[in-house]
């Protein structure tokens, strides 16, 4: 199966009600690997994850950290890796419809859009949604590339990933992709999604005031520092 090409990487913090069911929904579509990059859970996480049949790793806190080595961890025959939320909100069934376009050769990186998508009642905050319409725009005015959300869920080819050189280890790592991605150029498709509600626990964003304001300086810091190097790679 195609999908066996495929590293999955979860970043986790205290998810263990959800963790379970997202690593077995992974691997129910056949991929390569699933590995969860965990950021020092207190509640069960790694003993869920690994249950359930996941490599787990002890990556230290930072989003973007954790999203770095479990992707410098993925076996050498996964050449396409996936990012996916542990909080059981991203649907696994969307993996070979994300993962195709990149494996087919048509595309370098896939991101989800759940703007674009259906999604259920209380799964995104309004404020999620225009930090996505306003950073899709800013973005597309720098290098023509618009998306509409900054969504976990991507897939992306390993060599092209490697070619980004990523630097954040916080909430800035998603746009920071998109951002580079977009400059180098890399061919760029975004698809639209279902996405739920969290299965479990709190969000480490949304789900509190603390939460926000730190992610969205971390964001705003991000786009600023890949903004000011200009427009070419």
């Amino acid at each position: 199966m195609r999908l066996s090409r495929v590293a999955v990487v979860i970043p986790a913090w205290n998810e263990a009600e959800a963790i379970g069911p997202v690593v077995a929904d992974a691997l129910l579509e056949g991929v390569g690997a699933v590995i969860v990059a965990d950021g020092g859970s207190t509640d069960g996480t790694q003993d869920a994850a690994r249950a359930a049949g996941a490599q787990v790793l002890k990556a230290g806190r930072g989003y973007g950290r954790a999203c770095a080595a479990g992707a410098a961890a993925a076996p050498p025959f996964c050449d396409v890796i996936a990012f996916m939320d542990g909080d059981g909100a991203d649907c696994a069934d969307q993996l070979p419809r994300l993962a195709g376009p990149v494996l087919d050769g048509a595309q370098d990186f896939v991101i989800a859009s759940r703007t674009r998508g259906a999604r259920a009642p209380g799964s995104m905050s309004w404020h999620q949604v225009l930090a996505g319409a306003v950073a899709g725009r800013l973005i597309g005015g720098l290098y023509g590339v618009r998306y509409t959300d900054m969504c976990a869920f991507r897939v992306i080819r390993r060599d092209a990933l490697a070619r980004l050189g990523m630097a954040e280890m916080s909430y800035g790592w998603n746009i920071e992709m998109q951002m580079k991605a977009a400059r180098l150029p890399l061919r760029i498709v975004e698809l639209p999604v279902p996405y739920r509600c969290r299965a479990g626990g709190a969000s480490k964003v949304a789900g509190s005031l603390r939460g926000t304001l730190h992610a969205s300086a971390r964001i705003v810091t991000t786009f600023a520092r890949v903004a000011s190097a200009g427009t070419r790679p």
